[in-house]
């Protein structure tokens, strides 16, 4: 057998976010005879240790936060000067992509894949700008698009949306399905044994709404004082939501748990899942709730595909207020019946990660296949 075809990931860094969480499953599961996984990043990240095991290269150059426009630009150009021998460019940074397969597309790399993993962009409004302007190149330079959802798709590559094709957010389901065994076991370790537990696994920034959250909680805490909030996740904001929290003497009622490694496990001991974000592509955190039967209350800006269809899934708007989430996700909670049998629901809507592995292994092989019939001919 040959060397494997290997694709170059480009992300800011390969932390637990749900992009990254979706390529590592995707690298676990892919044929990697066949295909390799290589990364350029910028930060150091908790999956580089098992990238480098698995076979992966992890490349690094400086983020654009830390040097600037023109020093960023010229990095990726001295990168891709340096690494011609890259067939396929896959990157994940949204509307940043465009600097990246410009980039690429100059140093003559003929596959240049952009894969919209959101609705919208983070930061103030100057920020903001600066990305649409950058994300105008990405239609330029991009061979392929890719995206977890239909309004992900929309938002990145507006007109050429629909040259898209989805990859969808899969998982190990297996890791996830219900046991009250575990249930018992983690609620125990947590001491959380006698408490209405409600979860959220989530970056703390804009996008995930923890301030909205808190003020959830707070309702919540005058309905049933016996509940508790898990939070899972770090991120810039969480100084901000800890003193959100102080503030409206919730101390007692949070449990802030940082980074973990086994979301599988701690998604067996909540009640409830609460989901409040401003935008989102496809969350893989709701995909795995669900694989847990977990009964998950979200807001109505996170598309519809996100739904398996186990009447798991409840949307409600955020115009609504605190108040009223608060009422609804209580009823929620009394009427959902924890389902331990998701998986044909998981395998129907195509979030098997072995199905979705299997995708993507084809896409590469068939676009490379295309492009060498191109160069053929000409």
């Amino acid at each position: 057998m040959g060397n494997p075809l290997r694709i170059l990931h480009v992300v800011v860094n390969m932390n637990r976010g749900g992009a990254e969480t979706l390529i590592m499953n995707l690298y676990r599961n892919i044929d990697r005879n066949k295909i390799q996984f290589d990364f350029l990043t910028c930060k150091e990240g908790v999956f580089d240790g098992e990238i480098k095991e698995m076979g992966g290269k992890i490349h690094r150059i400086p983020y654009i936060t830390d040097v600037g426009h023109f020093k960023y630009i010229q990095e990726l150009n001295k990168f891709f000067e340096k690494n011609k021998h890259y067939k396929i460019v896959h990157s994940h940074m949204d509307k940043m992509s465009g600097l990246v397969l410009r980039s690429a597309n100059r140093a003559g790399i003929p596959i240049r894949i952009s894969h919209s993993h959101n609705t919208s962009s983070e930061g103030g409004v100057a920020a903001k700008f600066y990305k649409w302007y950058i994300g105008k190149y990405i239609i330029a330079n991009a061979t392929n698009f890719l995206s977890c959802s239909n309004k992900a798709a929309e938002w990145l590559f507006k007109r050429k949306s629909n040259l898209s094709e989805t990859l969808k957010n899969g998982i190990e389901f297996e890791k996830f399905t219900f046991s009250e065994e575990a249930r018992e076991s983690i609620r125990k370790e947590l001491n959380i044994e006698n408490k209405f537990v409600i979860g959220h696994v989530g970056r703390f920034n804009r996008q995930k709404n923890h301030i909205f959250l808190m003020k959830i909680l707070n309702e919540i805490n005058n309905l049933n004082n016996e509940c508790i909030l898990i939070l899972v996740g770090d991120g810039p904001l969480r100084a901000e939501v800890e003193k959100q929290v102080n503030e409206l003497k919730l101390a007692a009622k949070v449990m802030f748990l940082g980074e973990r490694s086994d979301i599988n496990h701690l998604l067996q001991g909540f009640d409830i899942f609460v989901f409040p974000s401003l935008h989102e592509g496809l969350p893989v955190s709701l995909i795995e709730a669900q694989a847990a039967g977990l009964p998950c209350f979200i807001s109505d800006v996170i598309s519809d595909e996100v739904d398996l269809g186990a009447n798991l899934i409840r949307f409600e708007s955020l115009e609504t207020g605190p108040g009223s989430w608060a009422q609804k996700l209580l009823t929620f909670s009394k009427i959902a019946i924890r389902n331990n049998d998701v998986a044909t629901f998981i395998k129907n809507k195509g979030y098997d990660i072995r199905k979705t592995a299997l995708w993507l292994e084809e896409f590469y092989t068939g676009i490379q296949r295309k492009e060498i019939s191109i160069i053929k001919k000409s």
